[in-house]
């Protein structure tokens, strides 16, 4: 094979031979036409650079509709170059010098894999291949038997050979293979019997049944969290995202160092709580609020496009009765203007033919005009009840976000009386005896608190307004997008639905003009 090979000249994959493989794979009329114009990258879907002598894998990008590539019985030493190549569903690097399995992870729709006859010690890297049916890795150095349990994460291999490594000589080798891959349906070129899975699943269960469990944890796990992103990624589209429990809340006391020394202070403990009772429940509102609306957003859009496809299935249906009813008529003359050949009745049929054709277009011009004013009256009224959604929702959510401001501003109008009056009362000695020794340290320099809770106030009141930002760009953002995508759907439609009528009316008049030539109909 290449890999024992000496004396080789080794290439690097360039664009000649790219090129050269191409025409070498094309039909021989197409070939010619290969070499004489440069083949587009994009159109070629298989390549096979076999017994090439190649050392690098470079210089494929340019190919990134490839579905099937072969680069078996050369010397490469490294998996590379293939990144771009995410269509690639068969590939085959056998017979090469490949020491690790790697550079494959944008490979995610590959479904046959050969790395036969190489010098691979370890199974890796190979997480992404969730599509993998078939995969050879025979013929390597693999040694530890366990390292076969990695493949137990491709869920669709059903087809695997490992013939001619060194572990396959071991006692059990094929038992253990089996019991833990039970989805294979081929291993080593033999077909997996049912009597061979009932043994290997009872001589090892001991080794399976854990993994098992461990895998079904795991799962559950992925799909908690595949809830959760679920939920946030409805709530960023209801634009409620973290405004749900006390998340808002939590987020404007992140890393407040100034606000949590304050906290053996007596007093500022139950302030904070019934602060934060009072904001989370406004943020409930908020969140709520949110969700209500955007379902009402999402029933606005679907009723405008519901109604939308209600009026154009009718004007579809007079178009159809107008289109037949010529129809029928324009065959009839066309076989009489065959009949008659030439002359006056021939012209006397041919001019009601233009008349017709003519009355056709206004009649299906007049059918698009009026549709046009039915959807621009339909439109006007989607974009009227938008802006009403719009505005309605931007000054609810601006006075429940001025309610959120007004309770920070109290509970910082709270928290310094209570500072500055523990202060004074520290000053005059009125303070019990057991007064916290850290809370007379906290208030030897009055000035100073009062100044750094002035500053972690002003942050709480950005992160509000930043908040609140966010949901008004976002609400302006879905009014300008929604009602310009309604708009913009309908140019389009009418401008395709009048160049269909004039290639239509060219047509028919060309078909007219040409009756000379015509066959009656049978």
């Amino acid at each position: 094979m290449s890999q024992f090979l000496s004396n080789i000249e080794p290439n690097i994959i360039d664009d000649e031979m790219v090129q050269k493989a191409i025409e070498e794979r094309s039909p021989d009329n197409l070939g010619e036409l290969a070499r004489e114009e440069s083949v587009k990258p994009k159109v070629v879907t298989q390549l096979q650079l076999s017994f090439k002598s190649i050392l690098q894998i470079d210089n494929l990008w340019p190919l990134e509709n490839l579905t099937k590539l072969q680069l078996d019985n050369n010397i490469i030493e490294k998996i590379e170059g293939l990144q771009s190549l995410v269509h690639l569903v068969w590939l085959d690097l056998s017979f090469n010098n490949i020491e690790v399995i790697e550079g494959l992870d944008t490979l995610v729709k590959l479904q046959d894999l050969s790395l036969y006859s190489n010098r691979i010690s370890k199974i890796e890297h190979m997480d992404t291949l969730q599509e993998l049916q078939i995969f050879s890795i025979g013929k390597n150095n693999l040694t530890i038997l366990e390292d076969v349990v990695y493949l137990r994460r491709l869920k669709n291999l059903r087809t695997l050979n490992l013939s001619g490594n060194p572990f396959c000589s071991q006692e059990h080798y094929t038992l253990f293979v089996v019991a833990h891959l039970p989805s294979l349906v081929y291993l080593d070129f033999k077909l997996v019997r049912d009597s061979t899975r009932k043994t290997a699943a009872l001589k090892y269960q001991d080794l399976t049944k854990p993994l098992e469990q461990e895998e079904a944890h795991v799962l559950a796990l992925q799909e908690v969290e595949e809830a959760k992103q679920k939920e946030l990624e409805y709530h960023q589209t209801a634009f409620v995202e973290y405004l749900n429990g006390s998340l808002l809340f939590d987020n404007l006391y992140e890393e407040d160092r100034e606000t949590a020394k304050l906290a053996c202070l007596p007093g500022v403990e139950d302030l904070l709580q019934a602060y934060k009772k009072e904001f989370v429940l406004v943020s409930e509102n908020l969140y709520n609020y949110g969700l209500e609306e955007y379902e009402k957003r999402e029933a606005a859009v679907s009723k405008f496009y519901k109604r939308l496809r209600e009026i154009l299935a009718v004007n579809q249906q007079e178009s159809k009765r107008i289109i037949s009813g010529f129809e029928s008529r324009n065959q009839r003359r066309l076989d009489e203007l065959y009949q008659a050949g030439s002359g006056d009745i021939a012209e006397s049929k041919r001019a009601q033919g233009k008349e017709d054709i003519h009355q056709l277009w206004d009649a299906l011009m007049t059918l698009e005009a009026l549709v046009s004013n039915d959807l621009e009256e339909l439109l006007q009224d989607f974009k009227r009840s938008i802006d009403v959604i719009a505005s309605t929702f931007t000054e609810n959510i601006q006075g429940m976000f001025s309610r959120c401001r007004d309770l920070e501003n109290e509970h910082h109008e709270k928290l310094v009386e209570l500072i500055i009056t523990t202060k004074e009362k520290l000053d005059m000695d009125e303070l019990e005896e057991d007064f916290p020794d850290d809370a007379r340290m906290l208030l030897v320099d009055e000035n100073t608190i009062v100044n750094a809770m002035n500053v972690s106030h002003s942050i709480r009141l950005r992160k509000i307004d930043k908040r609140e930002s966010d949901m008004l760009c976002n609400i302006y953002q879905w009014q300008i997008s929604v009602t310009e995508k309604a708009f913009q759907t309908e140019s389009n439609r009418n401008r395709s639905c009048i160049q269909k009528i004039i290639c239509f009316i060219n047509s028919l008049q060309k078909e007219l003009d040409n009756t000379g030539i015509l066959k009656p109909t049978e």
